[in-house]
């Protein structure tokens, strides 16, 4: 019996424009659990254009004019060299599945048809493909790729481990862009916008306080800092808040001690154990009775008749 190929790196071979498109189309691959199983239904399709809609699951909208018509230019002189990929939803219906671009620029081009290749899947594979391709085929800012690995791990029900999987990242590549999700919004706007970069932003991420993140943001904008001189930012504000935390420290340990030898001379001063409760700002004291003789001697210590 001859062994069956394996799919490999599940989307790269599905959605593969190489030679090999007409083996994965003979051959069974063997799928594991950390593949996307989206099968193929034929070659290489001349489709009309007009019988495409686009992909509701494409996490980019925005896509830059000035580089579609150069796109679309290139287009009417060459034509398509890289087929788009689509599923069938009906007879002369398809969905897109990846290659946006190509047929936004198609359109501007003029063609009536486009070759495309034709798959099957589910709306879950439609998303997993859409983000996917997207994170491997365009050039996306830091912000995009984080948006999209969070689309991963959220809609798409995966661990992290195999978001590394499926993207070829190891699991620190992908922690670090999500961890650019917890900046604040204008921080996540200037990398969105390429004001700044991750490298940037990957230091000021270190800074837990938000307005000392958006502090060295703005010093970043407005003096052109390097991302050395960032993190030495970082480490200036890491350190302050080391030296602020140990003086707490010593603050708290020296109201204990006077609150401890307060606690001690007024048990001696009621002849019974006097607690005091305090947070060093307010608290409470608490002198317990026995009876009711205790408590009519205490009211006497008090002077309260």
């Amino acid at each position: 019996m001859s062994k069956k190929k394996a799919l490999g790196r599940g989307l790269n071979a599905l959605l593969s424009d190489s030679d090999t498109t007409d083996k994965l189309e003979v051959e069974t691959p063997a799928y594991t659990d950390s593949q996307l199983v989206a099968s193929p239904i034929s070659g290489i399709n001349e489709i009309p254009v007009s019988h495409i809609e686009t992909n509701p699951f494409q996490p980019r909208t925005h896509f830059d004019e000035l580089a579609l018509l150069e796109l679309a230019e290139s287009i009417k002189v060459h034509g398509i060299i890289q087929p788009i990929t689509v599923r069938r939803l009906a007879e002369n219906q398809y969905q897109l599945i990846s290659g946006e671009r190509r047929f936004q620029a198609s359109k501007i081009a003029g063609l009536e048809k486009i070759p495309a290749y034709i798959r099957s899947a589910d709306d879950q594979q439609m998303l997993e493909m859409a983000l996917i391709e997207n994170i491997q085929r365009e050039n996306l800012n830091a912000i995009e790729i984080a948006l999209s690995y969070q689309r991963l791990l959220t809609e798409c029900n995966l661990k992290q481990e195999q978001l590394g999987d499926r993207v070829g990242k190891n699991r620190a590549t992908v922690t670090n862009y999500l961890r650019l999700l917890k900046l604040p919004p204008d921080i996540q706007i200037a990398v969105r916008d390429n004001q700044l970069s991750m490298g940037h932003a990957r230091a000021i991420i270190n800074v837990e306080n938000p307005d000392q993140q958006l502090y060295i943001y703005k010093k970043v904008i407005a003096e052109d800092l390097s991302v050395r001189k960032v993190e030495e930012l970082v480490r200036e504000f890491s350190q302050q808040k080391n030296l602020e935390k140990q003086q707490a420290n010593v603050a708290t340990q020296q109201v204990a001690r006077e609150i401890s030898q307060l606690q001690s001379k007024l048990s001696s001063h009621f002849s019974t154990r006097v607690y005091i409760k305090s947070d060093g700002k307010k608290g409470e004291i608490k002198i317990p009775f026995l009876s009711v003789e205790d408590l009519n001697r205490i009211l006497d210590i008090l002077r309260v008749s």
